[in-house]
């Protein structure tokens, strides 16, 4: 069994007014945080984006094969890349592909997501939330690129339509809710208000922590006996 990351980006970023993946918080891109993220689950992890568009990103870039398509088309230059694996059977290759632009996600959460595919006869495992089916944060086997390109070839942009011309499982609030601590696990950051949203609760989060270690240090230096 093979397990590839991918993290999509170089989207328009229309309605963020520039390249989202590339704004910080806690002093760290967006791609940066999600391809670490995902890397601690798969270990090799590619970014698809345009070649040259993020030179300092950290991580191999995948070009995708069809820049302006949407993430579908994304999510298909992933799932030929594993396809063309030398040695890797694509009943058991299977790819982890999210978007750069979820920064609460978690690494357990992203765990359990994998070992739900690999255990699962599905082509796809795929989240639905109070919104609906999350398609840019799944685990494909590389065997649905046959049909994803099929689909594609006839028109289909659109994530969740292409999904359902493979075998599906589907993690309903059941699977996934005890990794959503505070009801953001699948939220998205479109616009600058988003981010800003984002950057406060990461600062929130960043605080907390300070004040923890701070307790913590504090308990420590009490609880030392003294010299002399």
């Amino acid at each position: 069994m093979s397990l590839f990351g991918f993290v999509q980006a170089g989207g328009g970023s229309r309605r963020f007014g520039a390249d989202k993946a590339l704004v910080e918080l806690r002093g760290k891109t967006l791609l940066a945080r999600t391809v670490e993220l995902v890397s601690s689950v798969c270990g090799e992890t590619k970014i698809v984006a345009p070649l040259g568009k993020y030179p300092d990103a950290g991580a191999t870039i995948l070009a995708d094969q069809w820049p302006g398509q949407g993430p579908l088309g994304g999510i298909l230059t992933a799932l030929k890349e594993m396809n063309e694996r030398a040695g890797i059977s694509p009943a058991h290759s299977y790819g982890l592909i999210l978007s750069c632009d979820m920064p609460f996600l978690t690494q357990e959460w992203l765990a359990y997501l994998c070992d739900c595919a690999v255990k699962s006869t599905a082509e796809v495992v795929v989240p639905r939330s109070e919104n609906g089916l999350e398609p840019l944060c799944a685990c494909w086997r590389a065997e649905a690129a046959s049909a994803i390109q099929a689909a594609f070839d006839g028109g289909v942009r659109k994530v969740t339509e292409a999904m359902k011309r493979l075998p599906m499982e589907v993690l309903d609030e059941s699977a996934w809710k005890r990794f959503d601590t505070d009801g953001r696990l699948f939220w998205n950051m479109n616009t600058p208000e988003d981010y800003e949203v984002a950057r406060k609760v990461f600062e929130e989060r960043a605080g907390l922590a300070d004040g923890r270690a701070g307790s913590f240090e504090a308990q420590d230096k009490q609880a030392r006996p003294r010299q002399g």
